[in-house]
């Protein structure tokens, strides 16, 4: 079979990085052919590439037009220096790895041989688009799609010159966003990006880079399997991410620490230090604040333009180390006032008022600050305050004396070190010493009892293809497939994954169906088949299903077995 440039892996032929995919490296960033690969191999077998003709087709990227465009649109301040500085080496003299030069730009392959997984080029059978010739169209398929079902024109919606269009990607795709989408994008006549935003990778604990392909890194779907919350790695990672291109590491032991000091230690606390005293002493009603407690409300209020412009020049680890400095000063304010010692003084139920409702307001105002980061407990803080939800502008104004707040209920809990730990656990493998002596249960649930070959041939297993996938109204567990078994027509197949897959990461994509079971009338219809998924019997110890997918090669109707 002909290989895509991701089923063959070698060494970088400029850092000389091993292990590297063959469009670009992951280590150095260096775009090149999989010809260009050093010792190079198929990821499928192993074996060794063999060169062979092809033909193929192009965008001309070489085109002095498209040259033009792309060095203008790429350097006129649109993408971050550093990005800008490393495309810009692309439009130069290069020299190649057989020690030929190349001068600027080559023209862009964007199809592939079949096997290969997309959509096929019209007229031209057996070849493919590239998918990242597609994959970017999707993002615009999208946008118009939720027109749609606004009832928004798509045309005019794009028409709009007041329009902005953002991206924000990894630095591993830089290639596909700023040379070859505009290109597509503006030779077709549309609308070009504004800006595109460019992160580094999210690498962990070691600083490993995060891959789903090779297994590594944090698994989001373990993470919310443990009860941990999304919004504690919302605020970890926004604290450590700046405007420029660098990678940032999650470390367990400096995330638990960050997410219990700050959230918990200093923002939370705020509130759960004033909120029983109000509502217990004085019904839950503000008080009138007296100068100090008034020039504390007047400094954080200040900031609203700083943070604001910090989340807009996306530097998210400045604005929260603001927002945190604001909140260590309100902090020391409480622990200057000691409301829990003016409690319990005769005569000092107008000053406890004060200083809580001062701690109230302040807490409001740093909500405002958190919410682009944190917009879940920003919604448990509205209800609590008994406002509407909040925008920057808010932070303006004050509740006032007389504004009633909620009973406080617990805002957020503390990480657990032992979330962490089950967080990072390696599956557990039984070693050989204990093998003799404890039973390995696969899975989590024992082997099946031993069936004939006889038995088995009764099951007629068939690889099909999801031609499209869907939810299901009235449904949060069911996606509707609808599959090609070869049989000349389409099935329909309820899944329950719901939970687990979105419809575009399904669609496709090949699977296997068990297509002689008996067809089952759902209330939502006709289910003509099963599509095998593999899951593990305790879902909390290891959370996830996976769809069975083949590989490359198989087509549709073939028989397992």
């Amino acid at each position: 079979m002909f290989l895509p440039d991701r089923f063959i892996k070698g060494e970088c032929p400029k850092c000389h990085a091993k292990d590297q995919y063959g469009d670009n490296c992951e280590v150095c960033g260096s775009v090149y052919a999989p010809t260009d690969l050093i010792n190079p191999y198929s990821a499928l077998s192993g074996a060794t590439p063999e060169l062979k003709s092809s033909e193929h087709l192009f965008f001309q990227l070489s085109d002095p037009r498209c040259v033009a465009f792309l060095e203008s649109w790429t350097q006129d301040g649109r993408l971050q220096p550093e990005v800008a500085n490393k495309v810009k080496e692309w439009f130069t003299v290069r020299t190649n790895p057989d020690g030929t030069t190349s001068e600027g730009l080559g023209d862009w392959d964007i199809s592939r041989d079949a096997p290969y997984f997309g959509i096929e080029i019209p007229d031209s059978p057996g070849k493919y688009f590239y998918v990242w010739l597609d994959a970017p169209v999707g993002y615009l398929a999208s946008l118009k799609n939720l027109l749609d079902k606004r009832g928004e024109s798509y045309d005019a919606y794009m028409a709009n010159p007041d329009l902005e269009q953002y991206h924000f990607i990894g630095k591993d795709i830089v290639t596909f966003h700023t040379l070859f989408w505009p290109a597509m994008l503006k030779f077709s006549g549309r609308k070009t990006p504004d800006s595109v935003f460019v992160h580094g990778f999210l690498t962990v604990n070691n600083g490993e880079k995060m891959s789903k392909s090779r297994g590594t890194g944090l698994d989001p779907l373990k993470y919310l399997g443990l009860g941990m919350n999304p919004e504690w790695l919302r605020y970890y990672i926004a604290a450590k991410l700046s405007a420029r291109n660098e990678d940032i590491d999650f470390n367990a032991d400096d995330f638990m620490a960050r997410v219990n000091s700050d959230l918990i230690g200093k923002y939370v606390n705020i509130a759960s230090r004033a909120a029983g005293f109000l509502t217990k002493r004085f019904g839950g009603k503000l008080g009138t604040i007296s100068a100090d407690g008034a020039a504390l409300i007047s400094a954080i209020s200040s900031q609203k333009e700083s943070i604001a412009s910090m989340y807009e020049q996306r530097e998210y680890a400045k604005a929260l180390r603001e927002t945190m400095l604001l909140t260590d000063r309100v902090n020391s304010y409480v622990d200057a006032n000691k409301p829990w010692e003016l409690a319990k003084q005769e005569g000092m139920d107008a000053r406890l008022q004060d200083v809580c409702s001062t701690c109230i307001e302040a807490f409001r105002l740093l909500t405002i600050y958190l919410k682009p980061v944190l917009p879940a407990l920003a919604a448990q803080v509205e209800a609590f305050l008994n406002v509407a939800p909040l925008g920057f502008a808010d932070a303006d104004t004050q509740l006032g004396a007389g504004h009633t707040i909620g009973d406080y209920k617990h805002l957020m809990q503390r990480v657990d070190i032992k979330q962490l730990d089950a967080l990072f656990e390696p599956p557990a493998q039984a070693e050989s010493a204990q093998a003799a002596t404890e039973t390995v249960v696969p899975g989590g649930e024992e082997i099946a009892p031993v069936i004939t070959i006889d038995d088995f041939a009764k099951v007629d297993l068939r690889i099909a293809k999801i031609v499209n996938c869907e939810p299901v109204e009235g449904s949060t567990k069911l996606l509707r497939l609808t599959l090609d078994a070869g049989e000349g027509r389409m099935r329909n197949v309820f899944s329950g994954i719901a939970a687990h897959y979105t419809p575009d990461q399904l669609v496709g994509k090949l699977t296997v169906l068990v297509a002689n079971l008996a067809p089952r009338k759902m209330k939502f219809g006709i289910s003509e088949g099963m599509v095998l998924a593999a899951s593990h019997a305790d879902e909390k110890a290891q959370p996830g299903v996976y769809v069975l997918e083949p590989f490359p090669g198989a087509q549709p109707g073939m028989r397992i077995g």
